[in-house]
């Protein structure tokens, strides 16, 4: 919890130290998706916030630590006349800049196609380029009329559609098939990014180039050996 809401913090304060007129937060859906009252059936939208009793209920501190750091950084904001934009991104993946290691995210794609020991549940996770959210983030920074929160994603789809398109573009994978079926479902919406000018590429161009990458750098070169792990936010028993 502290790394992600004091580090927010300290970066609030410091640009208000140095006079910032305008600073982007990264955040997370997980800020903006966990809510039990939610209406079942409409889709989540910027004015949804993770309910943080759940988030404690649940031992969800991912989600509870991006919640208030996000609310921190938008009340810091109005208070102190900073203009803060935060972003709430789904799954990020794509071609990576770092050849030294490997984001979370992109672990989460790379078992996908290797498989190994760990289940998987069968959710939607709501995906984004790489790129398309550095150019939203340039975007909403340029733009004078940017404000608020911002879900940035991109298609609805679950975890056994992902995995029937990725078998459909690359075949020649193991891919994991071990997932199940949940009840909470995470549909979300990004209207309100694309009305101020966000046009984000399809996920066919995505998962492609992700995989290009993970092939060019040797990520994939033990497919048939030792299994790789989900990483524990997405593990079904992650105390396994």
């Amino acid at each position: 919890m502290d790394p992600t809401v004091k580090g927010t913090k300290n970066v609030l304060e410091a640009c208000s130290a140095t006079n910032v007129q305008k600073l982007i937060v990264v955040s997370s859906v997980a800020a903006s998706c966990f809510d039990p009252n939610w209406p079942e059936g409409k889709l989540k939208d910027e004015s949804c916030w993770t309910d943080k009793e759940f988030c404690k209920d649940t031992q969800n501190w991912y989600s509870l630590a991006k919640t208030e750091a996000e609310e921190m950084a938008l009340e810091y904001g109005k208070k102190n006349g900073l203009h803060v934009v935060t972003f709430c991104p789904g799954l990020v993946v794509g071609p990576l800049l770092q050849h030294v290691a490997v984001n979370t995210s992109s672990k989460v794609l790379l078992y996908i196609i290797k498989g190994g020991p760990d289940t998987l549940s069968n959710k939607f996770w709501p995906l984004v380029d790489v790129r398309d959210l550095a150019d939203a983030m340039l975007l909403a920074y340029e733009k004078s009329e940017s404000s608020g929160r911002y879900i940035c994603s991109l298609d609805q789809m679950d975890i056994k559609d992902l995995v029937s398109l990725m078998k459909s573009m690359f075949p020649n994978y193991n891919y994991t098939d071990k997932m199940v079926d949940v009840d909470y479902k995470v549909y979300t919406t990004s209207d309100k990014l694309k009305n101020l000018g966000w046009q984000p590429r399809k996920l066919e161009e995505t998962l492609a180039d992700s995989v290009e990458y993970f092939e060019k750098a040797g990520l994939l070169q033990d497919a048939d050996g030792k299994p790789c792990r989900l990483p524990y936010f997405y593990r079904v028993n992650a105390e396994e």
